[in-house]
C-alpha cells in the first residue's frame, strides 16, 4: 500500500507497515473461498473500528481533560498537561507527527484510509461491484462507453 498522501503511513516504520499490511492481506486471503456470511461479519467488524484519528482525538480530549481538573484540584503546574496536549496535536495537523502515534500503529490502530481499503477489497470479494462491471460492458455494446449512473435511478426525495 502506498504512503505517498499518508502523512501517518509515511511517518511510521516499516516493519509496523509490513505487519499491518499483512493482517491486512490475511483477512482477505480467509475471506476469498468464505461463505457471504463471513464477509459480511468482518465489514460489520471493520465498521467498528476505531481508526488512528478517533484513537488520536479520544487520547489527546481525555489526557487534556485530566491535566486540567488535576491541575485545578491539585497543582496548577498539573495545566502543563493540556498546553502539551495541545502542542501536540498542532504539531499533527501541521506535520502528520504525533508523539504518541507510533505506539498507537504497534498496537495495530490503522488509518481510516487502510480500514476504508480493506472495506473495498471485502466489498470487490463478495462480488458487490460485479454489476457495475456488466453495466459498463453493457455500455460499451451498445456503443456507448459512459459509465453507469447509480443516481440516475435513485429516488432522490
Amino acid at each position: 500500500m502506498s504512503s505517498h498522501h499518508d502523512p501517518i503511513r509515511q511517518h511510521t516504520a516499516q516493519d509496523v507497515l509490513r505487519r499491518l499490511d499483512a493482517d491486512t492481506e490475511s483477512h482477505l486471503r480467509a475471506l476469498a473461498d468464505a461463505p457471504p456470511e463471513q464477509s459480511a461479519r468482518r465489514l460489520g467488524e471493520l465498521a467498528h473500528e476505531w481508526d488512528t484519528d478517533r484513537v488520536l482525538e479520544t487520547e489527546a480530549a481525555t489526557m487534556g481533560l485530566v491535566g486540567l481538573a488535576l491541575g485545578l484540584a491539585l497543582d496548577r503546574r498539573l495545566l502543563a498537561v493540556p498546553a502539551l496536549v495541545a502542542a501536540a496535536m498542532l504539531t499533527h495537523a501541521l506535520t502528520g507527527r504525533y508523539p504518541l502515534m507510533p505506539l498507537f500503529r504497534r498496537l495495530g490502530v490503522r488509518t481510516a484510509s487502510e480500514v476504508a481499503r480493506e472495506r473495498h477489497a471485502v466489498k470487490a470479494l463478495r462480488g458487490d461491484f460485479d454489476q457495475m462491471g456488466q453495466a459498463s460492458a453493457d455500455a460499451e455494446r451498445a456503443g456507448t462507453a459512459e459509465m453507469p449512473n447509480p443516481l440516475r435511478h435513485a429516488d432522490l426525495h
